[in-house]
């Protein structure tokens, strides 16, 4: 367990944390979420103890480990892949290399004898024999295929070290574990073996990720930091997402018969009661959701952009067809004979693991690079709208206020107040529409793209990877917008949620060519397995 007393931080005069008390109890997973820049990354520094609070006090169960996902990820780059996985668990490591030490000794004592005892029997007790098949174990689930295991971290691919950190942190089944974005360049496999992995541990997780499927999957408690404090919510992010908005409608509805409101609370928890990530504690996350009161439903400070595409002109039936589309990067084949139609309504989710080949084909569709062979063809009454997953030519050096750069894109009304309208909706306010575009942040770079993208009125959007660097009330904005949009998509993104609400189509480019198949992510998800599982019986 974990206990935070009476934390505090502030920078300047800025007011990060005050007067946090909040304990993190085991067999419980924890997503701590807060808006951009509220200090979730921080507060996780504070209770690893690479930070240290300016007020109150972290403590931690004697006797307990703590293990932390590493975010430097050239530290290790001299030493062996599986070796850098035993590194998490640091007594078991230091045994080992204080063991290796003494039995190479020329002149073995008597003392070295009693030390080298001493040391094999906490080495036993940390479990020690099984210390590099539980890490190859690790590595195999994540991806990390065996053939790699004793090569230099510097020898692998920046996923691959992500992987490698990410199996550091839950080597040895640590008491504590905290994790900062853990899926972060992790493909879809490793993100469902992570899944699993979380579902089963016995022990206490903090987790910070933008990835709402990811949140929902595993998380049994939602700490919530707003307003400088941390609110601890039974239950997943679903669950704290329609409570906080249930808690604004009923402050905005402040007249409503007290009895209507409490029968809204308990239709709203009866609905979510059922959903547990982790079966065991359900009957217990049950007695708890039961016990809340309207008191307990509090506003979030949260501010959402708003995120609507309206086309200028209704798609006709004739969108887009591909014929035999090839193209060969660095002597790469990324793209071969790729051909599909997109049809009216069609919102497609270009999936698989290679990132390149998707990227390649946006940049075809859009003119950006020529195919090597294969044509396509836009239809009539189409006009596109991209989102590149590159957007820096659109910042670098850009003297631009942000209306100004704006302006650029405005082809209706390029007026002040139009675009100060226009920017507030995405949350730029008052003096930050001033602002030279060349400083932003990633996120707020994508706000202004997206904005860019609603100015066109286009009626096919094309979007590679958008949620990159958004928060998590701009990824609900702009997926929400996306369901809502009346023309036709073709997107790829690694966020779970995002697709399997957006999409009706998945076109997944394998290195065999695509497949392409008429239905949700999920039911896509479950057909492959279904196919694996008849190849492994039949094989």
């Amino acid at each position: 367990m974990i206990t935070v007393n009476n934390v505090g931080l502030r920078y300047g005069d800025r007011k990060l944390f005050d007067d946090i008390n909040i304990k993190f109890t085991p067999g419980n997973c924890y997503g701590l979420i807060g808006a951009n820049g509220a200090g979730k990354s921080t507060f996780l520094k504070i209770l690893s103890g690479e930070i240290e609070a300016q007020t109150g006090t972290v403590s931690m169960t004697p006797g307990e480990r703590l293990a932390v996902l590493k975010q430097d990820h050239f530290q290790y780059e001299e030493e062996e892949v599986l070796k850098t996985v035993v590194m998490g668990h640091s007594r078991l490591y230091e045994i080992m290399q204080e063991k290796d030490a003494i039995y190479m000794k020329a002149d073995f004592s008597e003392e070295d004898g009693m030390r080298a005892a001493e040391l094999e029997g906490e080495f036993a007790e940390l479990n020690g024999w099984e210390a590099e098949s539980e890490a190859a174990i690790l590595l195999k689930g994540l991806g990390i295929s065996e053939d790699l295991h004793t090569k230099k971290m510097a020898e692998l691919s920046g996923s691959e070290k992500v992987k490698v950190l990410l199996a550091q942190a839950l080597f040895g089944k640590p008491d504590i574990l905290l994790l900062d974005e853990p899926t972060n360049h992790l493909d879809i496999k490793a993100i469902q073996w992570l899944e699993e992995f979380l579902i089963n541990f016995e022990n206490t997780v903090i987790v910070v990720s933008h990835d709402r499927h990811f949140l929902n999957k595993v998380c049994t408690h939602i700490a919530d930091l707003d307003f400088g404090k941390i609110q601890v919510y039974v239950g997943n992010y679903d669950f704290w997402y329609e409570s906080s908005q249930l808690a604004q409608r009923m402050a905005q509805d402040a007249n409503k018969k007290k009895e209507e409101k409490i029968k809204e609370l308990q239709a709203f928890i009866a609905r979510f009661s059922a959903n547990a990530s982790k079966s065991k504690q359900a009957t217990s996350r049950k007695k708890l959701l039961d016990k809340i009161t309207l008191d307990d439903i509090q506003p979030s400070s949260r501010r959402y952009p708003f995120v609507g595409f309206t086309p200028e002109r209704e798609i006709g039936n004739d969108l887009l067809r591909v014929d035999g589309l090839s193209k060969t990067i660095d002597g790469v084949k990324v793209l071969d004979n790729i051909s599909f139609v997109m049809n009216k309504g069609d919102k497609i989710a270009l999936v698989g693991k290679n990132e390149i080949a998707k990227t390649t084909l946006f940049k075809i569709l859009t003119g950006e690079i020529e195919p090597d062979e294969g044509t396509f063809k836009w239809g009539i009454t189409t006009s596109q709208a991209y989102f590149p997953k590159d957007n820096s030519e659109f910042f670098e050096g850009c003297d631009l206020n942000l209306v100004d750069w704006l302006r650029q894109f405005s082809p209706q009304d390029d007026s002040e107040s139009f675009l100060r309208g226009f920017l507030g909706r995405m949350l730029f306010s008052g003096e930050e529409v001033l602002k030279k575009a060349s400083v932003l942040s990633g996120g707020e770079k994508v706000r202004c793209m997206l904005s860019k993208m609603m100015l066109s009125g286009a009626n096919v959007l094309l979007l590679d990877e958008p949620t990159n660097h958004l928060d998590l009330e701009s990824i609900t904005a702009l997926n929400d917008g996306m369901i809502n949009f009346k023309g036709s998509v073709l997107f790829a993104s690694h966020d779970h949620q995002f697709i399997q609400t957006i999409a009706n189509r998945i076109i997944d480019l394998t290195p065999k060519g695509i497949i392409d198949k008429q239905m949700t992510y999920d039911e896509y998800l479950e057909n492959e397995q279904l196919q694996k599982q008849l190849q492994e019986m039949y094989s």
